[in-house]
């Protein structure tokens, strides 16, 4: 029997290409590029599906975690949705296609694109985004300004691009005339979460050093390494520029937070949160196994509000602006169990795939950790998980990224 994985090339090679390209490309300009992506993904791999089934057989020991990760997390929710009279059909949605997404794997492994195709799609949706989130915050004189989208999505999917630039810049270290796109590439994704004023994407930001300090003696290019340097560099030299509000922001942070520990109004963006998360730790209490559909936990929480348990500005939420408490209050342990599954489960494929040193694996697996610390602090202070477009691209990206990692393992027969 062959255990070589069998692929195409030619037209289907560059049409996965095609579409590798532009999920991170059109990820930040428009409302329906990632949704589409993704319908383009499975489409595709629908008539390859046998190849795709095996192909992701061959390296089912390494990727069987992630894949029962997102099929529990698609699975929690059709229980919820079977044994919850009250819950509509939409909340299948975003899990369902969340889990297959797994179809974009399975084209990369068959197709075996390039993945300087993901690359440059990194690279050109941070690029393009920056004028018009710019023009916005300087001319526009819009304070938040997100572009199409909610700010603080823009303002977080933007700073991971940048990471993912800086992953990128590895592939990149080789040729001197193609290196600075990187660099540009991850200082406009800097840049853009800068403009958007989104305050989450500090934390990831703060994560992704310890992750470079960590591996950091495994990046192979001085040139690299001082990309690095110069990214976070100019992102602190943003705090000195008052244009930007950085300071004014975190110390607006600090003052919310003394407002409400004192007793004060809870009217004001961190005084919202910690509001919800007082409710949250309120119903994760009377149900802790397997929490409340949200419309069930909003009416408890109106109640609350009326006998003065809690303050009323929690009504106007759609969500507890945190992933593990939002899959806590609506899933109880099995759903806080769901979503850190799909964060771990990602997490631990990249650190095995770097650690192994896996040739060109490890611009691939690095970016794939990145990706993961991204969305995992993104979701401290907000459900990054709540949209579509950022439920999609985690998902689609999660995929690719393993689907790299894994034609370089085979390539060198690893």
């Amino acid at each position: 029997m062959n255990n070589k994985l069998t692929h195409s090339t030619g037209p289907l090679q560059a049409w996965t290409a095609a579409l590798v390209f532009l999920l991170p490309f059109l990820s930040l300009v428009t409302l329906f590029g990632v949704s589409a992506t993704s319908f383009l993904f499975l489409l595709s791999a629908m008539p390859l599906y046998l190849r795709g089934r095996a192909a992701v057989g061959y390296s089912w020991p390494e990727v069987r975690w992630v894949v029962f990760a997102f099929f529990y997390y698609f699975a929690f929710a059709a229980l919820c949705y079977m044994v919850r009279p009250v819950a509509p059909l939409s909340n299948l949605e975003k899990p369902a296609r969340m889990f297959f997404a797994i179809s974009a794997l399975m084209l990369v492994l068959v197709a075996r694109p390039s993945r300087r195709a993901l690359w440059w799609g990194v690279i050109a949706g941070a690029l393009v985004a920056l004028p018009q989130v710019a023009w916005q915050r300087i001319v526009l004189d819009i304070e938040r300004p997100g572009g199409l989208l909610n700010a603080i999505t823009f303002g977080d999917l933007s700073l991971c691009l940048a990471l993912l630039a800086l992953a990128a810049a590895v592939d990149f270290r080789s040729s001197t005339r193609q290196a600075v796109w990187p660099a540009l590439g991850a200082l406009a994704g800097l840049a853009g979460s800068v403009l958007s004023g989104t305050r989450g994407g500090w934390i990831a930001l703060a994560l992704a050093l310890v992750v470079f300090v960590r591996h950091g003696h495994l990046v192979p290019s001085r040139r690299v390494r001082a990309l690095l340097a110069a990214s976070f560099a100019l992102f602190a030299v943003a705090w000195f520029v008052p244009a930007l509000g950085m300071q004014e922001r975190v110390l607006q942070g600090v003052s919310d937070v003394r407002t409400w520990m004192d007793g004060g109004s809870a009217f004001s963006n961190v005084g919202i949160r910690l509001e919800l998360w007082k409710g949250a730790a309120m119903l994760v209490s009377e149900h802790p196994w397997f929490g409340l559909d949200p419309a069930e936990y909003k009416a408890q929480l109106a109640q609350w509000a009326v006998a003065g348990k809690i303050d009323r500005v929690v009504l106007t939420m759609p969500h507890m602006h945190n992933d593990a408490l939002q899959a806590l209050v609506t899933g109880g342990l099995p759903g806080l169990l769901a979503w850190f599954g799909i964060m771990a489960a990602p997490f631990a494929f990249f650190a095995k795939a770097m650690r192994s040193g896996a040739g060109g694996a490890f611009a691939p697996a690095l970016a794939g950790m990145l990706l993961v610390v991204c969305y995992f602090s993104f979701g401290l202070t907000e459900v990054i998980f709540w949209s579509v477009k950022g439920s999609l691209f985690y998902a689609l990206m999660v995929f690719l990224l393993m689907g790299f990692c894994l034609i370089e393992k085979e390539r060198i027969g690893k």
